[in-house]
């Protein structure tokens, strides 16, 4: 594509609190100009939930990414899946298939270990090209892994086309089930790393006390009472004090300190941990931002927000703020990240996720027959 062309482009995000798949399509020149134009997500099943938790719970045993049955029914259901909210997200905006260039498809992240050389996100990029009939990139992670890189996270770059026009230092944090931060500063300057577990654990002790899925709006860990003891053990982590960059396993923490206490306690214990490693993050930044900005399902958890802004000084701001829709920011990033592979241009940096040089990621696949 030539310098300032424009093209439609749709990104997939499945994250990793396994609650369902972001679709959005956009219009961009994968650089400073971004049209969000539809955005639809689609909840699992609890069938296709539960088989995606075993084939997650299975690929964590593994010390290398290798096909065994559970894992390749789970890709072939993300393939499915994915390729339905395409097809509702086409129609709900009313374009053509053959209107759009390009799918950016993540993939359901099942085991991330940079540590050990590899990350793995199931779903078969040439099944969902050949699905859809549109040119698709998956697999956007390996390549800077193999590199040296984290592979984590990536959406900064798109962070970074979002803030282009906003008075820097500002940071972005995305509250998903792991909760990572990018900070922007003059110059084009961008740090970014994972920061902590965000609602990934508390989804899980809500499910495992309570039945529900996640705390909604905060309102259990609301009327709880922090255990000050606990929370001072969880962040007791040489993890948390390592130089930036770095990136997490959703699985990398448990809720194992908070067994034993109250339902509402252990919600509001696990609340503050996730505030109090956002503030520990800030000590990494190269300057305090003017503004946070937060994108993610976490900005709809009032307590979690407030125990943030008391932990930080800062007021988190939720991104709708600005005009951006922080639910599909990600899916959103994808889809940029997609055109940008077309081309070449990278998307993970050496700030970011500390790859040696700028470099672009993900496979591309083209329909068959095409």
């Amino acid at each position: 594509m030539g310098e300032g062309e424009t093209m439609l482009a749709i990104g997939l995000m499945s994250g990793t609190s396994l609650d369902g798949v972001d679709a959005a399509l956009i219009e961009t020149d994968g650089e400073s100009l971004v049209r969000p134009i539809a955005f639809r997500s689609e909840a699992y099943s609890d069938s296709a939930r539960g088989e995606l938790i075993e084939a997650t719970a299975l690929a964590l045993t593994f010390d290398r990414p290798r096909a065994s049955p559970p894992i390749v029914a789970a890709s072939d259901l993300i393939v499915r899946t994915h390729a339905m909210v395409v097809q509702k997200l086409l129609r709900d905006a009313g374009v053509e298939a053959s209107a759009v260039e390009v799918i950016g498809f993540h993939g359901q992240t099942v085991a991330h270990r940079p540590d050990r050389g590899w990350t793995w996100q199931i779903g078969d990029g040439q099944a969902l090209a050949d699905a859809t009939g549109i040119v698709t990139v998956s697999d956007f992670r390996s390549a800077d892994v193999a590199a040296g890189g984290q592979g984590a996270p990536l959406l900064p770059v798109y962070h970074a086309a979002l803030a282009a026009g906003l008075e820097k230092p500002v940071a972005i944090l995305n509250l998903g089930g792991v909760a990572n931060i990018t900070w922007i500063g003059g110059e084009g300057a961008v740090v970014a790393f994972d920061t902590g577990p965000a609602n990934g654990l508390i989804d899980h002790w809500m499910e495992a006390e309570t039945g529900q899925r996640y705390d909604a709006d905060g309102a259990l860990a609301g009327i709880g009472r922090v255990e000050l003891t606990v929370l001072d053990t969880m962040m007791d982590n040489e993890w948390f004090d390592l130089a930036p960059p770095k990136s997490l396993d959703r699985n990398d923490f448990s809720i194992q300190p908070v067994r034993g206490l109250s339902a509402a306690d252990g919600a509001a214990t696990l609340t503050a941990f996730t505030a109090r490693t956002v503030a520990r993050a800030l000590d990494h930044l190269p300057e305090r931002p003017r503004r946070l900005l937060v994108a993610g399902g976490g900005r709809h958890n009032a307590t979690m927000l407030a125990m943030i802004a008391a932990e930080t000084g800062l007021t988190p701001e939720p991104s709708d703020a600005l005009g951006w829709n922080g639910d599909a920011m990600e899916a959103e990033g994808f889809a940029y990240m997609a055109v940008r592979r077309l081309s070449d241009r990278p998307i993970s940096f050496p700030g970011t996720t500390g790859v040696p040089e700028p470099m672009t990621g993900g496979v591309i696949h083209r329909p068959s027959g095409t």
